[in-house]
């Protein structure tokens, strides 16, 4: 039941990851610059606050689900039953098959 929630969960995770480099690579610098991907068409396109408003409200929300899946994701993989030691412990017990054989 638990990897039918953290597979979908990190796949969500990765992507809000990369979304957020690209929201934060495309706004404009503070000092009125272009924006590192965006160049003009963003000013153009958005009008001269449109882009700053639209792209600052996108970071947050991004940021947001960022947060929330990464604190999902480590409640997830702490509240696991097996520890690390047991699962080491289980493979070391297990019958290794020999490669003559």
């Amino acid at each position: 039941m638990q990897e039918l929630i953290e597979t979908p969960l990190t796949w969500l995770h990765v992507l809000a990851c990369l979304f957020l480099i690209l929201v934060v690579l495309i706004q404009p610098g503070k000092s009125g610059g272009l924006g590192a991907l965006s160049g003009a068409a963003a000013t153009q396109v958005f009008g001269g606050r449109g882009a700053g408003n639209l792209l600052s409200k996108t970071t947050w929300i991004t940021a947001m689900l960022f947060f929330v899946t990464s604190l999902t994701l480590a409640y997830i993989s702490s509240s696991s039953s097996d520890s690390l030691e047991k699962k080491v412990d289980v493979a070391a017990a297990a019958p290794k098959k020999s490669s003559k054989e």
